[in-house]
């Protein structure tokens, strides 16, 4: 299945050449529980045609109707939704959510396009840029990305986050990994797991096949970019250190292994003897993988390593939990 924020550039992309204008909207921020995450993408003609969520449907009934009014014709400028008491009956968002909304009006010119050309080959590639939007022009352009917040507004000038889609890579089929399978297809991600071992063919949730090679010749292939979490959780060092070895000469973001810390000593020191890892590359793995939640069940233990991950993946230090 397309992820949806690609299916929303190609919808804009041939509206564009249709020679529509349109609405181009992103959730910059939520408070409160909210539906869709920052970053969300919707995008809408004035006839009310549209791709896309902003809330699973509420917000954008409301979005469409001021469409519809002829409002909503700046270039660019940002909504809330959800501030009032009556906003929160009339729009039904669930526990007092606030929304945030980034809307942009833009007219079927060429820079236009060729901007969702440079938005669609990023979220098709294997890099993520900052999209950088000027609030009183409305002009766009896409820069180096430096991490940080999905989302940030700062005076005039609004900065989101933009690439392919969270990747996580199982290196080696465990039941840990079967639960992190499970967790991240409920999160949206792109799942791939490598395993060589015959037993473990056919062993992970419904809808993702495992590779059947050595994880460390998956990565080594070009598996990784940018938006990529390769998590080695089997205990097994002929699959877990071989992938640690080849994950930390990639551009991932995140790279984990599981084991105690007396277990993962003793790997720092083998990667370093056997793999000729420098402290650096050492550094860039979380030993042990995930969050401290004084997890003991697979699932527990799957709970954290997801949670991890997307603390890294937003831009998340441990102290600001």
């Amino acid at each position: 299945m397309q992820h949806l924020d690609l299916q929303v550039i190609d919808q804009a992309l041939q509206w564009v050449a249709d020679e529509h204008e349109v609405w181009f909207c992103t959730v910059l921020s939520t408070y409160g529980s909210a539906p869709r995450a920052p970053g969300a993408l919707l995008v809408a003609r004035a006839d009310g045609a549209h791709v896309g969520s902003l809330s699973g449907g509420c917000v954008e009934e409301e979005f469409l109707a001021s469409l519809a009014q002829g409002e909503l014709q700046a270039p660019a400028q940002i909504v809330r939704y959800g501030e009032t008491d009556d906003d929160r009956r009339r729009l039904r968002l669930p526990c007092g959510g606030i929304l945030q909304v980034l809307v942009e009006h833009h007219r079927p010119t060429p820079t236009w396009h060729s901007h969702l050309l440079k938005l669609q080959a990023t979220l098709q590639g294997q890099q993520r840029l900052l999209r950088r939007v000027d609030l009183t022009s409305g002009a766009a352009d896409l820069q180096p990305d430096h991490g940080g917040e999905q989302t940030c507004l700062k005076g005039e000038q609004v900065d989101i986050r933009i690439g392919p889609a969270l990747r996580l890579l199982l290196a080696g089929v465990s039941p840990v990994a079967q639960a992190c399978a499970s967790f991240a297809r409920a999160l949206g991600c792109e799942v791939i797991a490598c395993d060589p071992r015959e037993e473990m063919q056919g062993t992970l949730i419904e809808g993702i096949e495992v590779q059947p090679v050595l994880p460390s010749v998956f990565i080594a292939s070009g598996a990784c970019h940018e938006a990529t979490a390769v998590v080695a959780l089997t205990h097994d060092p002929r699959i877990d250190d071989l992938a640690l070895m080849e994950a930390v000469r990639t551009p991932a973001f995140y790279i984990g292994a599981m084991g105690s810390r007396q277990t993962s000593a003793k790997r720092a020191e083998r990667l370093q003897r056997v793999g000729g890892l420098d402290k650096k590359q050492i550094e860039r793995i979380h030993m042990p993988i995930g969050l401290d939640l004084g997890s003991k069940t697979p699932a527990e233990i799957a709970l954290s390593v997801m949670a991890d991950v997307l603390r890294v993946y937003r831009g998340k230090t441990r102290e600001a939990l």
